[in-house]
């Protein structure tokens, strides 16, 4: 089958995913056996013992890192090896940097062309990656770019002609940079699609297929994401070759270190004043708030700033400077409050975060995992506090269900669950 076929046949299985999702449990066997199979058994549990380059190892610790992840121990071989790979592992749990060291290591530095490319569905996301790549390349002198919308045309020629090693970038901006000649894939040798179900399901199929096409025959794909339904597993078969498969089981991806709490709520109208009174009773180093839609987060952030309560809020209709300086401010600690949409529900790691609340639940499974995944990455432990009304209970108990996990009610004492 050829990438354009497995593209369309997607299309249709995605339109019945969440079918598939609400029939998983009678059908336990096939799909389930398929959501856990891997077919990678090495574990390495040291950096050194990767064989990994000197200057990348000291750009690893340097990094701060210490110990491998789980997903590292399993991940960084396989793509040093060269081997296709889809990686599946919960959010905060060290994708990036597996992908980072794996590409890393493949690089030659004396050939001063592009040997690596990335691609993220946000252009928040992609920076993040090069921010990683960027630091832990640093003694490597690593040459990585950020190719993404929202930035000057001009500004990606120039670096881009003068030579890179690595690109990560959205598929509009890397399909116009290629489709123009200012990115040659002459010498490119691993491509990576990091949150790659968000990929493959949003907008980005053409794109996505078009920049397939200019690409090298042979290249090795990686894919990466935090969730993937059993059947778009199955379907990437058709266009990797021999992937190796390094995936979590369900009831494993949420996170441990999170608590989960639900405040059941009798009306919509009834969700502002709790949230205040969340606000006045907790200590709160960090927080990102939810919201489904751009207009209720501008609302919210409007009716905090009446009641004086310093917040910033951002969505994916604001200009990308502009979202550039919240999001800085939001890293620096300057401001301690966001609200958001989805926007930042994938990849997007805040250090400090300690709370995540859902004033919306989310419309899916997944974007819940990678909402509560902004808190607690890596081993660090935080919160989560949902908003239910009644039309979405039976959400929050099939949500728990789905996850083999328990969301507790909000207990009086507010004070000591941070």
């Amino acid at each position: 089958m050829t990438f354009q076929e497995f593209m369309n046949i997607l299309t249709k299985f995605l339109k019945i995913e969440r079918w598939i999702y609400k029939m998983a449990e009678p059908m336990a066997g096939q799909a389930e056996d398929f959501i856990i199979e891997s077919n990678w058994d090495e574990s390495i549990e040291s950096f050194d013992d990767m064989g990994l380059k000197e200057e990348l190892l000291r750009g690893i610790y340097s990094y701060g890192f210490e110990k491998p992840s789980a997903i590292q121990q399993k991940g960084i071989k396989p793509i040093i090896l060269g081997h296709d790979t889809i990686a599946q592992a919960q959010s905060g749990t060290g994708k990036t940097a597996t992908f980072t060291v794996g590409a890393l290591q493949l690089i030659d530095t004396e050939v001063n062309q592009l040997q690596a490319l990335v691609l993220a569905p946000t252009r928040e996301l992609a920076q993040q990656i090069f921010r990683v790549i960027s630091q832990i390349g640093e003694y490597m002198h690593i040459k990585c770019h950020a190719c993404i919308g929202g930035t000057v045309v001009k500004e990606d020629i120039r670096i881009l002609e003068r030579g890179v090693h690595i690109v990560v970038g959205t598929p509009g901006r890397v399909f116009d940079m290629l489709s123009r000649n200012h990115l040659s894939a002459q010498h490119l040798r691993v491509f990576i699609l990091d949150e790659a179900d968000e990929m493959l399901s949003r907008g980005f199929k053409e794109q996505i297929q078009e920049i397939f096409r200019h690409l090298p025959g042979n290249i090795q794909c990686c894919l990466f994401s935090a969730t993937m339904a059993p059947d778009i597993l199955k379907l990437t078969e058709d266009f990797m070759r021999n992937p190796i498969r390094i995936l979590v089981k369900k009831d494993e991806l949420t996170l441990e270190g999170i608590k989960q709490y639900y405040i059941p709520i009798e009306k919509e109208e009834w969700k502002f004043p709790t949230l205040s009174d969340l606000y006045e009773n907790l200590d709160i180093t960090q927080a990102i708030i939810y919201c489904n839609t751009r207009k209720k987060v501008e609302t919210l952030a409007q009716q905090m700033t009446d009641k004086d309560f310093v917040v910033s809020f951002m969505h994916g209709e604001m200009e990308q400077t502009q979202r550039e300086l919240i999001m800085r401010e939001f890293r620096s600690g300057s401001s301690r409050v966001l609200i958001t949409t989805d926007l930042l529900a994938r990849g997007i790691d805040v250090q400090q975060v300690s709370l995540v609340i859902n004033y919306d639940m989310p419309t899916n499974y997944e974007n819940y995992l990678h909402r509560i995944g902004r808190s607690g990455r890596f081993g660090r432990k935080g919160v989560a506090i949902n908003f239910v009304t009644e039309q979405d209970a039976q959400f929050l108990r099939d949500l728990e269900q789905h996850y083999s996990t328990q969301i507790e009610e909000m207990p009086e004492d507010v004070a000591t669950i941070l």
